[in-house]
């Protein structure tokens, strides 16, 4: 099942995608995709509906962030090797964790914004995961059971505030409309073997990131398990695991980082697409 929220910003709608790739309305089912709607007894419960039983959106719509509300968006950083390799970096011996705002999450297909005075804006595509139930000291073999479903996220990254302005990478992290999410959240049994998924990011029609998550050094069930021995992860929060090479910091012979104009189109396997403009600063359209 996909479940998704459409419509204009802070206007949105439930809603699911049928078989033929039509948005169906949710409303008159639940109020929202929420926290305590992303539950696996609520999932369980949508995939009863008969999805030819709900009302049909007419049209194209804009897609939103697939859950109202996420408590928590934490990101795994360096978890592909050859991504630690064009950043010159060792391979971590465990994972790397750290936290992007909740202010920063925008609909799949919203303006990305230059933040005011950055050089080296960048793009990260990763495979995002929605909790369905809560995750306090998990054991890596029963990690899995505690997915909601799985999520496209354009990891969106400052790499001066990340890197030059001391450790906090959160400063490089959590920026405005620089949490990218949807179109979709898929529903494990949709996506199958979560190590198996191809990845692609294009920069003004340009490929720069192919990749696939069976390249993880720590894969998706040790990423949670690892992060829930330290913070617990409830419902409707969001782990990001990682991206492959190819970000704007590590292209050769020299680095390339989005400027006003540019546009990226991404996707995960299964996970459906992403496509962004990206836009100058402006203070008035600061989220």
């Amino acid at each position: 099942m996909k479940l998704l929220r459409y419509g204009p910003m802070g206007q949105e709608k439930p809603g699911l995608l049928d078989a033929d790739g039509n948005i169906r309305d949710l409303s008159g089912v639940i109020a929202d995709l929420t926290p305590t709607t992303v539950t696996l007894a609520e999932i369980e419960k949508l995939k009863a509906i008969d999805p030819a039983s709900l009302p049909l959106v007419e049209g194209s719509a804009r897609y939103g962030v697939p859950v109202n509300g996420i408590g928590k968006f934490i990101a795994v950083g360096l978890n592909y090797a050859d991504h630690a390799a064009e950043a010159n970096l060792p391979v971590p011996p465990e994972p790397i964790f750290f936290t992007k705002a909740i202010s920063c999450l925008t609909g799949p297909n919203d303006p990305v914004m230059i933040p005011k005075d950055s050089l080296k804006t960048d793009w990260e595509v990763e495979l995002g995961i929605i909790i369905g139930k809560t995750c306090r000291y998990v054991e890596q073999a029963d990690a899995l059971e505690h997915v909601a479903g799985y999520v496209l996220v354009n990891d969106v990254s400052e790499r001066a505030f990340q890197k030059e302005l001391g450790s906090q990478w959160d400063k490089g992290k959590g920026c405005d409309t620089f949490g990218p999410t949807g179109p979709w959240l898929v529903t494990p049994d949709e996506v199958g073997d979560v190590q198996a998924l191809d990845m692609f990011l294009d920069v003004n029609g340009t490929r720069r990131q192919t990749g696939n998550t069976r390249t993880m050094i720590f894969p998706v069930a040790e990423c949670i398990a690892y992060v829930s021995r330290f913070i617990t992860l409830h419902p409707g929060d969001l782990l990001i695991t990682g991206t492959p090479p190819g970000v704007g910091e590590g292209q050769k012979p020299s680095a390339i980082f989005l400027k006003a104009g540019d546009t990226m189109h991404l996707g995960v396997t299964k996970l459906g697409e992403q496509r962004q403009n990206v836009v100058a600063f402006a203070l008035e359209h600061s989220v």
